[in-house]
């Protein structure tokens, strides 16, 4: 029995969309056309970053210089995601989201194309601005096309793509890399994003000229955001490789941060027109979902960048195999993602992210019990279950974090709420590279002592490596040199080990502490009885 007419008809309906209204199925058209235009943003957040060397080399640049590649993308997403809800005001939802759909496929040529290193960076930051939209837009569509009782079965398809892209990028990546060169990781995006506009084109609903409002533009409270968010991703981005605040740039940059967000709350809660809505905070559950959505987003985006390091930097792995090991965890995502609504028949949102969150904090204890013979095989199960715990985290919390909120606010209590993830992956990336760093050198201090005269065990260790090198060649010649480079790289790799050990327990901590949060969430409705 076809479902009851949920979209009525309306002027300027594609016929194959006026079809689907009167059958049922448009607000899955709807979507499904928004998801896939989001998954596109998601997986070029992460793509990117196993060709940077390639990169590099290709086009004569510096480690740092390179570097961009990356920032300038974050820098113009994390920008635009929370003006998302005042430009689709402005401009209209549908309009809005098909130009920067359009904005992110041409940006993708600009990108393929680059001779030159200003060009690749312009390129990206272009692709940058237009993805922000689509990330927040496309989750606002969801909550708005879609009755309370039923957000639950339409947030499967955002969040399928969503949790499964970060792992899908570097896989993709690395493939197309290796085999076709960098350049394909951005031309792959130009078929997918030809088709994501003729889906979006033929089912979005047509913008209602009254939501269309001309209001006065707030040209400060843009400013402020820029520079605050700007200089804060910034600050995240760089501060590792420049190392932090001994950068007179990082210290500029993170002053301008910090007049920006000031002067932008300010700005946004006194002015009568405000680029993005600030009292939608008044609601509790968007605060304290927000708070959660960064700490996820540290789990979802900083996990999924320290793992593939590891196994690249520690294990040795090529690009193609690090991303093939990733597979598996998109999988259990997807398949976490279908067994969520029964689940949920059972299991109240908070009491799901709780479980998730316990399952997150028992993945990263695992993966404290890496060593220097570990593989694929045992990696396999932690990113299997960090795969399914995310989807228990992200999918719930995001009902619970938005279907409270009334419909009228739903765009930009989403736009908020989809700066906190991505900010908080950019915390996440930038904390794990500072921690890693930092014990690193700490535990190979320790190390080094241990490895002196001092310590009673280290003449037998050497004269242990001394006799293994000699059975090897049977020349005494530079045999001690030999000996002491092997125990050398023994302690980088043990200091390498014991930093990633600490990182993981960090990761867990925080999800710890976080866990009072929970509380704090809404009760949205039930999802619908399944009807035949």
């Amino acid at each position: 029995m076809n479902a009851a007419l949920a979209i009525p008809l309306r002027a300027g309906m594609s016929p194959l969309a006026e079809r689907a209204a009167r059958e049922g199925w448009l607000k899955w058209a709807i979507a499904i056309s928004a998801a896939f235009a989001a998954i596109l943003e998601v997986i070029d957040v992460s793509i990117v970053n196993v060709a940077l060397p390639y990169m590099q080399g290709n086009l004569g640049a510096t480690l740092s210089e390179i570097g961009w590649v990356s920032t300038g993308y974050s820098i113009a997403n994390v920008i635009v995601i929370p003006l998302s809800a005042w430009l689709g005001t402005r401009f209209g939802k549908k309009r809005y989201f098909i130009f920067s759909l359009v904005a992110f496929t041409l940006a993708s040529v600009m990108c393929g194309v680059a001779d030159n290193l200003a060009m690749l960076i312009i390129g990206r930051v272009i692709q940058g601005l237009g993805g922000g939209g689509l990330l927040a837009k496309a989750q606002a569509l969801m909550f708005e096309t879609f009755p309370p009782s039923e957000q639950a079965k339409a947030s499967m398809v955002f969040t399928l793509g969503v949790i499964a892209g970060p792992a899908i990028g570097p896989a993709l990546g690395g493939y197309l890399t290796d085999n076709f060169g960098w350049r394909w990781i951005f031309f792959i995006n130009v078929p997918l994003g030809i088709l994501a506009v003729f889906m979006c084109t033929t089912f979005l609903l047509p913008d209602n000229p009254k939501d269309i409002r001309r209001v006065e533009v707030d040209w400060l409270g843009i400013l402020f955001l820029a520079m605050g968010l700007g200089g804060l991703q910034t600050v995240l981005e760089q501060g590792q490789q420049d190392d932090w605040f001994s950068s007179n740039f990082i210290q500029r940059m993170a002053l301008m941060s910090a007049f920006g967000l000031t002067a932008f709350v300010w700005q946004e809660l006194n002015t009568k027109h405000p680029a993005v809505d600030l009292h939608v905070l008044r609601y509790r559950s968007l605060w304290a979902g927000s708070l959660l959505s960064l700490v996820v987003g540290m789990g979802l985006y900083g996990t999924v960048f320290v793992v593939p390091i590891f196994a690249q930097t520690v294990l040795n792995f090529t690009a193609t195999k690090t991303g093939l090991m990733l597979v598996p965890g998109a999988i259990a995502s997807a398949a976490a993602t279908f067994a969520f609504r029964p689940l949920a028949k059972f299991l109240s949102p908070r009491q799901l992210i709780a479980i998730g969150s316990c399952l997150t904090i028992g993945v990263m204890i695992d993966l404290t019990m890496l060593n220097p013979d570990t593989g694929a095989d045992q990696l396999f199960w932690p990113l299997i279950w960090r795969g399914f715990a995310t989807v228990l985290m992200f999918f719930p919390l995001s009902l619970a974090t938005l279907g409270a909120v009334p419909k009228k606010d739903v765009s930009s209590a989403s736009g908020f709420f989809s700066l906190t993830r991505q900010l908080g992956g950019s915390i996440g990336i930038a904390g794990i590279t500072t921690l890693v760093d930092k014990q690193q050198f700490v535990h190979r201090s320790q190390l080094v002592y241990d490895a002196s005269d001092l310590n009673p065990a280290y003449q037998p260790r050497l004269d242990a490596n001394t006799s293994y090198l000699q059975t090897l060649s049977g020349d005494s010649i530079h045999i001690h040199d030999q000996a002491l480079a092997l125990l050398d790289r023994s302690i980088n790799l043990q200091s390498s080990l014991l930093s990633y050990r600490d990182v993981f327990y960090f990761v867990a901590a925080i999800f710890l502490v976080t866990l009072p949060l929970i509380l704090l969430l809404g009760r949205p409705p039930k999802p619908a009885p399944a009807t035949s």
